[in-house]
């Protein structure tokens, strides 16, 4: 069964996310957007052991720490979709606009498509592509433990921004309705930012949706 524990990183409170297969203890860490020490510490601690980076999308506060955590653990990156080459690109840039440590380029060693699978042990999640925050944006779901990590495509109350370059307010939309609702109103959605919900409270309730 998937496990995982949620650590906020950087002034941005960036939900971080390692997940792992309580069977093999084998894991998976999400958006490790900084302070990639304590992360490692909670990997530590957890006594479980790390074999790669997952990564919904680029901006600085998510995978700010991706280059590094990669380095020094040898791990492979995976995703985000290939939509995201400028974002990660820019990552430079991005770390001194926002403040944030020298964050290096990479190439992720698997982009990921809508459709595809990532496993964990012997834990499988879903991919989907969920464009409108940023092109290349892909969220994890694990429809056995009714969990899905959606990045910044989905808040508690909120939605993503889309005011970045690339970003798209009718296709977040979309993406939220096609690529998130049918998961089932019983999921239950850990986002990049702020508290877990569940997909059917936001249906019913969020008021940046709204129901067609």
């Amino acid at each position: 069964m998937l496990q995982y524990f949620t650590i906020p990183v950087t002034a941005f409170a960036q939900n971080c996310s390692i997940v792992w297969c309580d069977e093999t203890m084998e894991a998976a860490v999400i958006d490790p957007g900084g302070e990639t020490e304590r992360i490692e510490a909670e990997v530590q601690r957890l006594g479980v052991t790390l074999t790669a980076i997952w990564l919904t999308h680029a901006h600085i506060d998510h995978a700010g720490g991706t280059a590094t955590l990669a380095e020094r653990r040898q791990l492979p990156i995976i995703g985000p979709h290939p939509g995201d080459q400028f974002w990660i690109d820019a990552l430079p840039q991005q770390s001194a606009m926002f403040g944030f440590p020298p964050a290096g380029q990479f190439t992720p060693t698997r982009w990921l498509a809508d459709g595809d699978t990532v496993e964990v042990g012997r834990c499988t999640l879903g991919v989907r592509h969920c464009p409108g925050h940023t092109p290349g944006h892909v969220v994890f779901h694990a429809p056995q433990a009714h969990r899905v990590f959606v990045g910044d495509v989905l808040f508690a109350g909120s939605i993503g921004r889309t005011d970045f370059p690339g970003g798209n307010h009718d296709q977040l939309i979309a993406s939220i309705r096609e690529r998130l609702w049918p998961m089932g109103d019983d999921t239950v959605f850990i986002p990049g930012h702020g508290p877990e919900g569940t997909l059917g409270h936001e249906r019913r309730f969020n008021p940046y949706i709204g129901e067609r």
